[in-house]
Protein backbone atom coordinates (compact mmCIF):
# COMPACT_ATOMS: atom_id res chain seq x y z
CA UNK A 1 0.00 0.00 0.00
CA UNK A 2 1.20 3.59 -0.47
CA UNK A 3 2.67 5.56 2.41
CA UNK A 4 -0.31 6.85 4.40
CA UNK A 5 0.31 10.60 4.20
CA UNK A 6 -2.32 12.38 2.11
CA UNK A 7 -3.38 15.91 1.18
CA UNK A 8 -7.15 16.12 0.81
CA UNK A 9 -8.76 19.04 -1.03
CA UNK A 10 -12.26 20.13 0.04
CA UNK A 11 -14.23 21.70 -2.85
CA UNK A 12 -17.24 22.45 -0.66
CA UNK A 13 -15.02 24.59 1.56
CA UNK A 14 -13.63 26.41 -1.48
CA UNK A 15 -17.16 27.25 -2.62
CA UNK A 16 -18.06 28.37 0.90
CA UNK A 17 -15.04 30.67 1.15
CA UNK A 18 -15.75 32.15 -2.28
CA UNK A 19 -19.27 32.95 -1.14
CA UNK A 20 -17.88 34.44 2.08
CA UNK A 21 -15.90 36.92 -0.02
CA UNK A 22 -18.99 37.64 -2.13
CA UNK A 23 -20.86 38.55 1.04
CA UNK A 24 -18.11 40.99 2.04
CA UNK A 25 -18.14 42.82 -1.33
CA UNK A 26 -21.45 41.96 -3.03
CA UNK A 27 -21.19 44.64 -5.72
CA UNK A 28 -17.57 43.99 -6.74
CA UNK A 29 -16.23 41.52 -9.29
CA UNK A 30 -13.90 38.89 -7.98
CA UNK A 31 -10.60 37.52 -9.25
CA UNK A 32 -9.97 34.05 -7.82
CA UNK A 33 -6.20 34.00 -7.35
CA UNK A 34 -4.77 30.60 -8.31
CA UNK A 35 -1.06 31.46 -8.41
CA UNK A 36 1.49 28.95 -7.08
CA UNK A 37 -0.63 26.11 -8.46
CA UNK A 38 -3.65 27.37 -6.50
CA UNK A 39 -1.64 27.85 -3.32
CA UNK A 40 -0.43 24.27 -3.49
CA UNK A 41 -3.90 22.76 -3.93
CA UNK A 42 -3.58 22.14 -7.68
CA UNK A 43 -5.39 24.28 -10.23
CA UNK A 44 -7.25 21.28 -11.60
CA UNK A 45 -8.42 20.41 -8.07
CA UNK A 46 -9.94 23.83 -7.35
CA UNK A 47 -11.23 24.94 -10.74
CA UNK A 48 -14.80 23.63 -10.55
CA UNK A 49 -15.26 24.96 -7.02
CA UNK A 50 -13.98 28.42 -7.93
CA UNK A 51 -15.54 28.86 -11.34
CA UNK A 52 -18.23 30.99 -9.71
CA UNK A 53 -15.63 33.77 -9.64
CA UNK A 54 -15.67 36.48 -12.31
CA UNK A 55 -12.10 35.78 -13.37
CA UNK A 56 -8.95 33.85 -12.53
CA UNK A 57 -5.64 35.54 -11.67
CA UNK A 58 -2.22 33.93 -11.63
CA UNK A 59 1.44 34.61 -12.42
CA UNK A 60 2.52 32.77 -15.53
CA UNK A 61 1.25 31.71 -18.90
CA UNK A 62 1.46 28.00 -18.14
CA UNK A 63 -1.09 28.47 -15.36
CA UNK A 64 -3.24 30.61 -17.64
CA UNK A 65 -3.16 27.91 -20.33
CA UNK A 66 -4.23 25.29 -17.82
CA UNK A 67 -7.26 27.36 -16.83
CA UNK A 68 -8.22 27.84 -20.49
CA UNK A 69 -7.78 24.10 -21.12
CA UNK A 70 -10.18 23.40 -18.26
CA UNK A 71 -12.83 25.26 -20.24
CA UNK A 72 -12.76 28.75 -18.72
CA UNK A 73 -13.81 31.37 -21.25
CA UNK A 74 -13.97 34.35 -18.91
CA UNK A 75 -11.27 36.85 -17.91
CA UNK A 76 -7.78 35.68 -16.95
CA UNK A 77 -5.23 38.09 -15.51
CA UNK A 78 -1.43 37.74 -15.29
CA UNK A 79 -0.63 39.57 -12.05
CA UNK A 80 3.03 40.18 -12.93
CA UNK A 81 2.38 40.76 -16.61
CA UNK A 82 4.49 39.20 -19.33
CA UNK A 83 8.16 38.34 -18.95
CA UNK A 84 9.31 38.69 -22.56
CA UNK A 85 7.89 40.07 -25.82
CA UNK A 86 6.81 36.73 -27.28
CA UNK A 87 4.52 36.14 -24.29
CA UNK A 88 2.21 38.73 -25.84
CA UNK A 89 1.47 36.38 -28.73
CA UNK A 90 -0.14 33.89 -26.36
CA UNK A 91 -1.97 36.70 -24.58
CA UNK A 92 -3.45 37.68 -27.94
CA UNK A 93 -4.37 34.12 -28.87
CA UNK A 94 -5.93 33.20 -25.51
CA UNK A 95 -7.40 36.65 -24.69
CA UNK A 96 -5.37 36.96 -21.50
CA UNK A 97 -5.34 40.25 -19.62
CA UNK A 98 -2.04 41.25 -18.12
CA UNK A 99 -0.52 43.71 -15.68
CA UNK A 100 1.87 46.40 -16.93
CA UNK A 101 4.32 47.52 -14.27
CA UNK A 102 7.41 48.82 -16.12
CA UNK A 103 8.49 50.72 -19.24
CA UNK A 104 9.86 47.59 -20.92
CA UNK A 105 6.42 45.99 -20.94
CA UNK A 106 5.02 49.09 -22.65
CA UNK A 107 7.84 48.93 -25.21
CA UNK A 108 7.01 45.29 -25.94
CA UNK A 109 3.35 46.13 -26.44
CA UNK A 110 4.25 48.98 -28.80
CA UNK A 111 6.23 46.56 -30.98
CA UNK A 112 3.66 43.76 -30.81
CA UNK A 113 1.78 42.98 -34.03
CA UNK A 114 -1.74 41.89 -33.24
CA UNK A 115 -5.33 42.18 -34.42
CA UNK A 116 -6.51 41.44 -30.89
CA UNK A 117 -6.68 44.49 -28.62
CA UNK A 118 -5.09 43.86 -25.22
CA UNK A 119 -6.72 44.55 -21.88
CA UNK A 120 -4.12 45.63 -19.34
CA UNK A 121 -4.01 46.52 -15.67
CA UNK A 122 -1.56 49.38 -15.17
CA UNK A 123 0.10 48.79 -11.81
CA UNK A 124 1.04 51.52 -9.36
CA UNK A 125 3.80 51.20 -6.80
CA UNK A 126 1.94 52.99 -4.02
CA UNK A 127 4.39 51.93 -1.31
CA UNK A 128 4.94 48.18 -1.52
CA UNK A 129 8.07 48.81 -3.61
CA UNK A 130 7.99 45.54 -5.52
CA UNK A 131 6.43 46.27 -8.89
CA UNK A 132 4.73 49.21 -10.52
CA UNK A 133 5.08 52.85 -11.52
CA UNK A 134 5.41 55.38 -8.74
CA UNK A 135 2.55 57.89 -8.41
CA UNK A 136 4.74 60.56 -10.02
CA UNK A 137 5.31 58.44 -13.14
CA UNK A 138 1.93 56.78 -13.31
CA UNK A 139 0.12 59.22 -15.58
CA UNK A 140 2.97 59.28 -18.09
CA UNK A 141 2.80 55.49 -18.27
CA UNK A 142 -0.97 55.67 -18.76
CA UNK A 143 -0.54 58.22 -21.58
CA UNK A 144 1.89 55.92 -23.39
CA UNK A 145 -0.44 52.94 -23.10
CA UNK A 146 -3.48 54.97 -24.05
CA UNK A 147 -1.80 56.00 -27.32
CA UNK A 148 -1.11 52.41 -28.41
CA UNK A 149 -3.45 50.81 -30.96
CA UNK A 150 -2.53 47.43 -29.43
CA UNK A 151 -4.28 48.37 -26.16
CA UNK A 152 -8.06 48.05 -26.03
CA UNK A 153 -8.71 48.93 -22.39
CA UNK A 154 -6.67 50.13 -19.41
CA UNK A 155 -7.57 49.28 -15.83
CA UNK A 156 -5.65 50.19 -12.68
CA UNK A 157 -4.29 48.24 -9.74
CA UNK A 158 -2.01 48.45 -6.72
CA UNK A 159 -1.04 46.10 -3.89
CA UNK A 160 -1.11 46.84 -0.15
CA UNK A 161 1.86 46.07 2.05
CA UNK A 162 0.04 46.40 5.39
CA UNK A 163 -3.57 45.37 4.87
CA UNK A 164 -3.21 43.05 7.87
CA UNK A 165 -1.93 45.81 10.20
CA UNK A 166 -3.27 45.81 13.78
CA UNK A 167 -5.82 48.42 14.74
CA UNK A 168 -4.29 51.82 15.39
CA UNK A 169 -1.61 51.48 12.71
CA UNK A 170 -1.83 53.24 9.31
CA UNK A 171 -2.54 50.03 7.41
CA UNK A 172 -3.70 50.77 3.86
CA UNK A 173 -4.68 54.42 4.28
CA UNK A 174 -1.55 56.06 2.87
CA UNK A 175 -1.29 53.74 -0.14
CA UNK A 176 -5.00 53.98 -0.82
CA UNK A 177 -4.85 57.77 -0.88
CA UNK A 178 -1.85 57.77 -3.21
CA UNK A 179 -3.63 55.42 -5.60
CA UNK A 180 -6.87 57.35 -5.74
CA UNK A 181 -5.12 60.72 -6.03
CA UNK A 182 -3.13 59.52 -9.03
CA UNK A 183 -6.05 57.83 -10.81
CA UNK A 184 -8.87 60.17 -9.81
CA UNK A 185 -10.00 61.35 -13.27
CA UNK A 186 -8.66 58.49 -15.41
CA UNK A 187 -11.23 56.20 -17.06
CA UNK A 188 -11.04 52.50 -16.32
CA UNK A 189 -11.76 49.80 -13.76
CA UNK A 190 -9.81 49.60 -10.53
CA UNK A 191 -8.56 46.80 -8.27
CA UNK A 192 -6.83 47.30 -4.92
CA UNK A 193 -8.32 44.78 -2.48
CA UNK A 194 -6.28 41.74 -1.55
CA UNK A 195 -7.59 39.16 0.93
CA UNK A 196 -7.02 41.19 4.09
CA UNK A 197 -8.28 44.47 2.67
CA UNK A 198 -11.34 42.79 1.16
CA UNK A 199 -12.49 41.22 4.43
CA UNK A 200 -11.43 44.03 6.73
CA UNK A 201 -12.30 47.12 4.68
CA UNK A 202 -14.52 45.78 1.91
CA UNK A 203 -17.42 47.96 3.05
CA UNK A 204 -15.41 50.98 1.84
CA UNK A 205 -16.19 51.62 -1.84
CA UNK A 206 -12.63 52.89 -2.37
CA UNK A 207 -11.30 49.49 -1.29
CA UNK A 208 -13.67 47.13 -3.05
CA UNK A 209 -13.58 49.21 -6.27
CA UNK A 210 -14.53 47.22 -9.39
CA UNK A 211 -12.48 44.07 -8.71
CA UNK A 212 -11.10 42.43 -5.57
CA UNK A 213 -8.30 39.86 -5.62
CA UNK A 214 -8.83 37.29 -2.85
CA UNK A 215 -6.11 34.69 -2.51
CA UNK A 216 -5.40 33.10 0.86
CA UNK A 217 -8.97 33.53 2.14
CA UNK A 218 -10.27 31.27 -0.62
CA UNK A 219 -8.10 28.50 0.81
CA UNK A 220 -9.33 28.84 4.38
CA UNK A 221 -6.47 30.68 6.07
CA UNK A 222 -6.89 33.94 7.95
CA UNK A 223 -5.31 36.96 6.23
CA UNK A 224 -4.53 38.65 9.56
CA UNK A 225 -3.88 35.79 11.99
CA UNK A 226 -3.56 35.94 14.99
CA UNK A 227 -5.71 39.08 15.19
CA UNK A 228 -8.58 36.99 13.85
CA UNK A 229 -8.73 33.30 13.20
CA UNK A 230 -10.09 31.68 10.07
CA UNK A 231 -13.11 30.52 12.07
CA UNK A 232 -13.76 34.09 13.23
CA UNK A 233 -13.76 35.18 9.57
CA UNK A 234 -16.20 32.37 8.75
CA UNK A 235 -13.68 30.49 6.60
CA UNK A 236 -13.38 26.74 6.23
CA UNK A 237 -10.16 24.74 5.68
CA UNK A 238 -9.76 23.67 2.06
CA UNK A 239 -6.76 21.39 2.55
CA UNK A 240 -6.20 18.64 5.09
CA UNK A 241 -2.77 17.09 5.54
CA UNK A 242 -3.24 13.75 7.25
CA UNK A 243 -1.30 10.60 7.96
CA UNK A 244 -1.25 7.61 10.31
CA UNK A 245 0.67 6.40 13.32
CA UNK A 246 3.13 3.80 12.06
CA UNK A 247 4.82 2.98 15.37
CA UNK A 248 4.35 3.29 19.14
CA UNK A 249 7.07 3.73 21.75
CA UNK A 250 6.77 3.49 25.54
CA UNK A 251 9.03 6.01 27.23
CA UNK A 252 10.34 5.93 30.78
CA UNK A 253 11.13 9.08 32.71
CA UNK A 254 14.43 10.40 31.35
CA UNK A 255 14.07 8.91 27.87
CA UNK A 256 14.66 11.39 25.04
CA UNK A 257 13.11 11.68 21.61
CA UNK A 258 14.56 12.27 18.15
CA UNK A 259 17.65 13.98 16.77
CA UNK A 260 19.42 16.18 19.27
CA UNK A 261 17.36 14.71 22.13
CA UNK A 262 15.28 17.90 22.14
CA UNK A 263 12.52 16.35 24.26
CA UNK A 264 12.99 14.34 27.45
CA UNK A 265 10.10 12.60 29.19
CA UNK A 266 9.63 13.57 32.84
CA UNK A 267 7.32 10.61 33.47
CA UNK A 268 6.33 7.38 31.72
CA UNK A 269 4.39 8.09 28.52
CA UNK A 270 3.38 6.71 25.12
CA UNK A 271 4.66 8.22 21.89
CA UNK A 272 3.30 7.75 18.38
CA UNK A 273 5.54 7.89 15.31
CA UNK A 274 3.79 9.51 12.34
CA UNK A 275 4.56 9.06 8.63
CA UNK A 276 5.18 12.75 7.96
CA UNK A 277 8.32 14.83 7.89
CA UNK A 278 9.95 17.86 6.37
CA UNK A 279 10.41 16.04 3.04
CA UNK A 280 6.61 16.02 2.85
CA UNK A 281 6.48 19.77 3.43
CA UNK A 282 5.82 19.72 7.17
CA UNK A 283 7.97 22.46 8.74
CA UNK A 284 11.19 21.26 10.32
CA UNK A 285 11.04 24.25 12.66
CA UNK A 286 7.93 22.93 14.42
CA UNK A 287 9.30 21.94 17.82
CA UNK A 288 7.76 20.24 20.82
CA UNK A 289 4.27 21.54 21.47
CA UNK A 290 3.11 22.12 17.91
CA UNK A 291 -0.61 21.24 17.86
CA UNK A 292 -1.73 18.09 16.06
CA UNK A 293 -4.87 15.94 16.13
CA UNK A 294 -4.77 12.19 16.77
CA UNK A 295 -8.12 10.48 16.15
CA UNK A 296 -9.54 13.99 16.21
CA UNK A 297 -8.16 14.75 19.69
CA UNK A 298 -5.80 17.66 20.16
CA UNK A 299 -2.29 16.78 21.30
CA UNK A 300 1.28 17.91 20.53
CA UNK A 301 4.41 17.01 18.63
CA UNK A 302 7.53 15.92 20.52
CA UNK A 303 11.16 16.64 19.64
CA UNK A 304 12.56 17.44 16.22
CA UNK A 305 10.77 16.78 12.96
CA UNK A 306 12.75 14.30 10.85
CA UNK A 307 12.84 13.99 7.07
CA UNK A 308 10.10 11.34 6.95
CA UNK A 309 8.70 11.08 10.47
CA UNK A 310 7.65 13.04 13.52
CA UNK A 311 6.59 12.09 17.02
CA UNK A 312 3.33 12.89 18.82
CA UNK A 313 2.29 12.64 22.45
CA UNK A 314 -0.40 9.97 22.92
CA UNK A 315 -1.15 10.88 26.55
CA UNK A 316 -4.42 12.71 25.71
CA UNK A 317 -5.47 9.82 23.42
CA UNK A 318 -5.03 6.60 25.41
CA UNK A 319 -6.94 4.56 22.85
CA UNK A 320 -4.70 5.59 19.95
CA UNK A 321 -2.22 3.20 18.44
CA UNK A 322 -0.91 1.76 15.22
CA UNK A 323 -2.97 3.07 12.30
CA UNK A 324 -4.63 5.92 14.18
CA UNK A 325 -5.52 8.95 12.10
CA UNK A 326 -3.23 11.97 12.47
CA UNK A 327 -4.34 15.38 11.23
CA UNK A 328 -1.37 17.70 10.72
CA UNK A 329 -3.73 20.51 9.71
CA UNK A 330 -7.26 20.72 8.40
CA UNK A 331 -10.33 18.64 9.26
CA UNK A 332 -10.17 15.32 11.11
CA UNK A 333 -12.50 12.42 10.47
CA UNK A 334 -14.63 13.35 13.49
CA UNK A 335 -15.04 16.93 12.22
CA UNK A 336 -12.50 18.55 14.55
CA UNK A 337 -10.49 21.31 12.86
CA UNK A 338 -6.86 22.26 13.33
CA UNK A 339 -6.16 25.57 11.62
CA UNK A 340 -3.13 25.66 9.35
CA UNK A 341 -2.43 29.08 10.84
CA UNK A 342 -1.74 27.55 14.26
CA UNK A 343 0.79 25.14 12.82
CA UNK A 344 2.40 27.92 10.80
CA UNK A 345 2.72 30.10 13.90
CA UNK A 346 4.55 27.29 15.69
CA UNK A 347 6.97 27.17 12.73
CA UNK A 348 7.45 30.95 12.69
CA UNK A 349 5.84 31.28 9.27
CA UNK A 350 2.45 31.71 7.57
CA UNK A 351 -0.26 29.36 6.39
CA UNK A 352 0.52 30.52 2.82
CA UNK A 353 3.94 28.85 2.97
CA UNK A 354 2.67 25.57 4.39
CA UNK A 355 0.03 25.21 1.69
CA UNK A 356 2.52 25.90 -1.06
CA UNK A 357 5.21 23.68 0.46
CA UNK A 358 3.37 20.34 0.46
CA UNK A 359 5.79 18.11 -1.42
CA UNK A 360 5.02 16.45 -4.77
CA UNK A 361 5.53 13.03 -3.18
CA UNK A 362 2.39 13.59 -1.08
CA UNK A 363 -0.61 12.19 -2.93
CA UNK A 364 -3.59 14.52 -3.33
CA UNK A 365 -7.23 13.53 -3.33
CA UNK A 366 -10.53 15.39 -3.52
CA UNK A 367 -13.29 14.65 -1.05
Amino acid sequence: MPRPILATIHPAALRHNLERVRQAVPDAKLWAVVKANAYGHGIENVFEALRGADGFAMLDLAEAERVRQLGWRGPILLLEGVFEPRDLELCSRLSIWHAVHCDAQIDWLAAHKTQQGHRVFLKMNSGMNRLGFTPGRFRAAWARLNALPQVEEISFMTHFSDADAPAGQPGISVQLQRFHDATRDLPGERSVGNSAATLRQGSDAQVRCDWVRPGIVLYGSSPDYPQRTAAEWGLQPTQTLSSRIIGVQHLAAGDSVGYGSRFTADAPMRLGTVACGYADGYPRHCGTGTPVLVDGVRTRTLGRVSMDMLAVDLTPVPGAGLGSEVTLWGRAGNGAVLSIDEVAEAAGTLGYELMCAVAPRVNKTID
